[in-house]
């Protein structure tokens, strides 16, 4: 299998990532999905990936922690900005919910029209319009399934409109963070398996994140105080080994955490979730015509210079490292809903 690349916002340089359980991750897309379907079903199911998530992070740590230590730092994880030291994680579970000083090492722009990244991941940027430039439709995953097939008022705001992928690969935080400010309208939970969000696993399953587990969040930022981009769907996407996604908001830092409710306002940039070790993947949605992505974002993705194992979808789709609380985009037009 080819080589995934992505490209590093700093300072443009291209990066070959080395994918966790790359080799598990191509026999089980390849092999087992066409060889043993019924595996297949078993291992991307729930119990599967519970037990893969127990083995994997909360097994005690072992004594060569402090070799996985220069591991993590080799791909640029500093475990100096973390609340607790290396010395109090006992389990890799402690490492991967980790807490960080975010007010410290991820500066939010002061810009209230300014869309921020929810998550440290890797990004790639499209638009669902069949005239838009950064079309991708069909690809990553259909709109109607993402937010689930009854939702046909949501499908109609949100058509032809514009969206971002965040995947978070397993060394990274794994706390979300609000990309905007907004009253929630509504938050529910889709059932669905447990897949790869390993790019070759995805370019495999065409369309995975909308099959996958994952709970929705509608935000509509055009209320005081808001972002006024319209609405939003954060959609927080579960994959193997994720165990859960827990909603723990956040006014300020992480204290007194509270569930994500209907009529709750969101503040841009606070915590909001926390996903249960592994990998996993945010996709947010944009209303047409009312915002526009930096554009660092979109040159990157068109590079042709990077191997990036979307490519196989057709055209260059590149991915770009980011961080959370990072812009991302900006709102454009008149504030209130045309």
């Amino acid at each position: 299998m080819n080589p995934h690349q992505f490209v590093c916002r700093e300072d443009g340089q291209v990066i070959t990532e080395e994918l966790f359980g790359d080799q598990i991750v191509r026999f089980l897309y390849s092999e087992a999905r066409e060889k043993a379907p019924a595996l297949f079903q078993m291992l991307t199911g729930e119990r599967a990936s519970d037990l893969l998530g127990l083995l994997n992070f909360d097994l005690p740590l072992s004594a060569t922690f402090s070799g996985s230590q220069r591991f993590l730092k080799a791909r640029g994880v500093d475990l100096e900005e973390s609340l607790i030291s290396a010395n109090e994680m006992k389990t890799p579970r402690d490492f991967f919910e980790r807490k960080i000083c975010y007010w410290k090492s991820r500066p939010m722009p002061e810009d209230s029209e300014v869309v921020v990244s929810p998550a440290d991941s890797r990004m790639i940027v499209g638009g669902l319009s069949e005239v838009s430039y950064l079309k991708i439709k069909d690809k990553f995953f259909k709109l109607n399934e993402l937010l689930g097939t009854d939702r046909t008022d949501l499908h109609t705001i949100f058509h032809e409109g514009d969206f971002a992928i965040f995947r978070l690969t397993p060394e990274m935080y794994h706390w979300n963070h609000v990309p905007v400010s907004g009253v929630v309208r509504d938050i529910y939970t889709l059932d669905g398996d447990y897949h790869s969000c390993n790019p070759g696993a995805v370019v495999k399953m065409v369309t995975p994140y909308s099959s996958n587990r994952r709970v929705v969040t509608i935000i509509d930022t055009d209320v005081p105080h808001g972002s006024w981009v319209g609405r939003v769907a954060m959609v927080e996407i579960v994959a193997l080994m994720i165990g859960g996604i827990d909603q723990r908001y956040s006014q300020q830092k992480y204290d007194s955490p509270t569930d994500v409710v209907p009529r709750m306002f969101l503040k841009k940039g606070q915590p909001k979730s926390l996903y249960r070790p592994g990998s996993s993947t945010d996709v947010l949605i944009f209303e047409p015509g009312r915002l526009e992505f930096d554009q660092d974002l979109v040159s990157f993705r068109s590079r042709s210079d990077v191997q990036s194992r979307f490519n196989a979808f057709g055209g260059h789709l590149n991915e770009t490292e980011v961080k959370v609380r990072q812009s991302i985009a900006r709102k454009i037009g008149e504030k209130g809903r045309s």
